[in-house]
């Protein structure tokens, strides 16, 4: 869930940015005087996010404007649904318009190829989750977007959690050694995630204690065999590589979860629209 103090953060930024000193158009061709109603349509079948963020923009221009959601937040729809009615003051509604489709689109299209995977994975255990491979400063709305799909999501920055990677290792002096720093200086509740190219890594990082380890760029017959190794001493995670076409494989594989960059980097926005009424 976004809370209100986020929502609100966001949006102040959108309009900041969209709106600076007001919107010439609308208040040179538009009556102060004018009221309507507009309807955000689907124009395209999907899975809807970014519902509050929609709501606040208008809100946040004109709190005489009535906002009246027409789907539920994660709701798939098809192609024509109307998703919610604005109306009050056009002048306010107009100057609204883009920032709320911006949220609304770019939550939706991640929220969309999230379930479409998601979906994918019916049948296994395996969980899909994220990555940080986020827009600049979108970070928590993109992965918002992520778990309204579907997914969950994985660290939200470098700060929530240990993630051994191939650089550390290298300034560590190896596996070993930079478990060994991260349980001499952390506390004991902090979960270690460690990443291994090759199974010589793998057994390394098993033997150090690792309760996490992401198997990076690994091949099917190598992820089998990772598996194999570890019978389930540690939770395993595929990452690399990972496209639509390889999930169900992968899964079937027994890994715990598979992480994708694409779902915050690859998707395509929602098409959604603003018609007046």
């Amino acid at each position: 869930m976004l809370s209100k103090q986020l929502i609100k953060k966001k949006v102040y930024e959108a309009l900041d940015e969209d709106l600076r000193y007001g919107d010439i158009t609308t208040e040179l061709v538009v009556s102060p005087l004018a009221r309507g109603a507009g309807t955000i349509y689907a124009r395209e079948a999907g899975v809807i996010a970014g519902l509050p963020l929609a709501e606040q923009v208008f809100y946040t221009l004109d709190e005489s404007l009535d906002c009246h959601r027409l789907v539920d937040e994660g709701e798939h729809v098809d192609a024509g649904r109307a998703v919610m009615q604005i109306s009050g003051p056009l002048r306010s509604l107009l100057s609204g318009e883009r920032a709320a489709l911006n949220f609304l689109q770019r939550l939706s299209g991640i929220a969309t190829l999230t379930a479409d995977w998601v979906k994918a994975l019916e049948g296994f255990p395996a969980r899909l989750t994220d990555t940080r491979k986020t827009s600049p400063g979108q970070r928590v709305l993109e992965k918002y977007a992520v778990a309204v799909g579907g997914g969950v999501n994985h660290r939200f920055s470098l700060d929530s959690g240990i993630l051994i990677k191939d650089n550390h290792i290298f300034a560590a002096g190896g596996i070993a050694a930079a478990i060994k720093l991260v349980r001499d200086a952390g506390p004991f509740v902090w979960r270690i995630e460690v990443e291994v190219t090759d199974l010589k890594e793998l057994r390394e990082a098993l033997e150090a204690g690792a309760e996490i380890i992401m198997l990076d760029n690994m091949d099917l017959p190598l992820i089998r065999e990772a598996v194999r190794i570890t019978a389930r001493r540690a939770l395993l995670e595929a990452s690399g590589n990972i496209t639509l076409e390889r999930l169900r494989e992968v899964a079937a594989a027994g890994v715990d979860y598979i992480s994708s960059g694409a779902l915050t980097h690859s998707y395509r926005s929602l098409n959604l629209s603003l018609l007046l009424e």
